[in-house]
C-alpha cells in the first residue's frame, strides 16, 4: 500500500472514534434530560438525514477539491456540532450537524481509495479501512461508556477549562467536550493526506445543475448489472446495521436490565465480530464478491433468533456471529460497488450515490423503528422485524443476480473481467 493510505486510515480512525463515542454521549444526554425513548432512537435517522438531503452535492464537492482538504472541512463541521450540543443546542439538532460533516466526509474518504490504488488492491484496502473503522466503532462505544463511568467522568469534570466550566456539569457533557479534542486531532491528520494527481472536476456555477447529474449517476449505477447487485446489498446492510446499534442498546436494557454505559459493551461485541469478518474477506478477489450473498439470509436468521436469548453467555457468541457475517458480506460488495462506480462516473459521485441509497434505507428503517417504538413496539419485536426483512431482501437480491446471469451473461462476464484487471478504464 502507498504511504498516503496509512494517513487516510489514521484520519478515518479518529473521526469515526469520535462519531461513535459522541452517539453514546448523546443517548445518555437525552436520557438524563428525561427525553422519550423515540427521541433516543431518532439519533440514528437524524445522523443519516444530510446524507440523503445533500447527496447530489457532496460527491461533486469531493471531486472538486483535494480530498484531504474536503475531509478537513468535514471534521470542522463535526466539531461545530459538538460545540452546539455542549452549549445547549438540542442533541438531535446537534447530532444532525455532525451527520452533515459525516455526509461530506464519506465521498472523500472512500473516493480517494479508487484514486490512490489499482482495482487489485481495492478489496484489501476496503478490508483495512472497514476493519479500522470497525475497530474505531468498537473503541468509540467503549470509550463512550468509559467516559460516562464515575471514575473518568469525575476526573474530567474536575478539570477547569476557561470558557467551558458553566457548560460541563454532567458525565455526558464531559464526554462531549472530550470528543471535541478527538475531532481536532482527526482534522490535523487530514492536512497530511497527499494529493493523488487526479484531475479535479469544477463545480457548476448553478448548484441546481447538479441535481439531474446526480440522478443520472444514480440511474447509471442501478442499471449496471454488477453495480445494482452490490448497491442493493450494501444498502440493506448499512440500513440494518446502523439501526442495530441502538436496537442492541434497547435489547440489552430490556433483557439484561443494562444501563447505557453497560450496554455499549454488547454493541462492541457485534462490531468485534464484524471486524473479524472484514479481515477474513479482505483476501477475496474482486470478481468473486457476489459469492458472499447467500450469507446475507443467514445473517437475518441469526438476528431474528436473538429474541429467544435471555442470558449473556448465550448472547455473546450470537452477537459475534451476527457481526462476522455482516463484515464478511459488506467488504467485498463495497469494493465491487466502488470499482463499478469509479468506472461509471468518478469516485466522489459514485460514493455520494452509494451513501444516498444506504442512508435512505437507514432513514426508512430508523423512521419505522421510531414510529413503532412510539406505538409500543418492544426491542424483541424490532429484532424480529429487522431479521425477517434481511432474509426476504437478501433472497430477492440473489434471485435478481441469478436473473442477470441467465439473461445478461455476456455483459456480467465482461464486467467481471474488468474487475479482474489491474487497469481502471477512464
Amino acid at each position: 500500500m502507498k504511504r498516503g493510505f496509512y494517513t487516510i486510515m489514521a484520519a478515518q480512525f479518529f473521526s469515526s472514534l469520535a462519531d461513535n463515542a459522541l452517539f453514546v454521549a448523546a443517548v445518555e444526554l437525552l436520557h438524563g434530560a428525561g427525553a422519550h425513548e423515540w427521541q433516543r432512537a431518532a439519533l440514528v435517522p437524524i445522523f443519516a438525514l444530510f446524507y440523503v438531503v445533500l447527496a447530489p452535492w457532496v460527491g461533486a464537492f469531493a471531486d472538486s477539491r483535494p480530498k484531504g482538504r474536503v475531509m478537513f472541512i468535514s471534521n470542522a463541521i463535526k466539531l461545530a456540532g459538538c460545540l452546539l450540543m455542549l452549549f445547549g443546542g438540542h442533541p438531535l439538532l446537534a447530532y444532525g450537524i455532525v451527520g452533515l460533516g459525516a455526509a461530506a466526509y464519506s465521498p472523500a474518504k472512500y473516493g480517494i481509495l479508487t484514486e490512490l490504488l489499482p482495482p487489485s488492491q481495492l478489496v484489501r484496502a476496503n478490508g483495512w479501512i472497514e476493519g479500522l473503522t470497525i475497530a474505531s466503532i468498537i473503541l468509540g462505544f467503549l470509550l463512550g461508556g468509559v467516559l460516562l463511568g464515575p471514575r473518568l467522568s469525575g476526573a474530567l469534570l474536575g478539570i477547569d477549562v476557561p470558557g467551558l466550566e458553566r457548560w460541563v456539569d454532567t458525565p455526558a457533557e464531559a464526554a462531549i467536550a472530550a470528543m471535541m479534542l478527538i475531532y481536532a486531532i482527526a482534522a490535523a491528520i487530514n492536512l497530511g493526506i497527499p494529493r493523488t494527481g487526479v484531475r479535479l472536476r469544477r463545480l457548476p456555477a448553478n448548484p441546481l445543475a447538479l441535481l439531474p447529474d446526480f440522478w443520472r449517476c444514480n440511474a447509471r449505477l442501478w442499471r449496471d448489472k454488477l453495480g445494482q447487485i452490490s448497491l442493493a446489498t450494501t444498502t440493506l446492510f448499512w440500513g440494518v446495521s446502523a439501526n442495530m446499534r441502538y436496537i442492541v442498546l434497547a435489547w440489552a436494557a430490556a433483557t439484561l436490565d443494562y444501563a447505557t454505559r453497560q450496554a455499549t459493551n454488547l454493541v462492541a461485541v457485534v462490531i468485534i465480530g464484524t471486524a473479524a469478518g472484514a479481515v477474513l474477506a479482505a483476501q477475496m478477489r474482486l470478481d468473486r464478491a457476489t459469492a458472499v450473498m447467500p450469507l446475507g439470509a443467514l445473517m437475518g436468521v441469526v438476528l431474528a433468533g436473538m429474541v429467544l436469548i435471555h442470558h449473556l453467555w448465550v448472547a455473546i457468541p450470537f452477537l459475534v456471529i451476527l457481526g462476522a457475517l455482516g463484515g464478511f458480506i459488506v467488504v467485498p460488495m463495497n469494493a465491487l460497488l466502488q470499482h463499478r462506480g469509479h468506472n461509471l462516473m468518478g469516485a466522489g459521485r459514485s460514493i455520494a450515490v452509494q451513501n444516498f441509497n444506504e442512508q435512505v434505507c437507514v432513514l426508512a428503517l430508523g423512521g419505522l423503528y421510531v414510529v413503532t417504538t412510539g406505538a409500543g413496539l418492544s426491542a424483541y419485536g424490532a429484532m424480529t422485524l429487522f431479521g425477517g426483512a434481511v432474509v426476504v431482501a437478501m433472497l430477492a437480491i440473489q434471485f435478481w443476480h441469478r436473473h442477470n446471469l441467465r439473461h445478461h451473461r455476456a455483459e456480467v462476464e465482461h464486467l467481471l473481467h474488468i474487475a479482474r484487471s489491474d487497469h481502471v478504464p477512464h
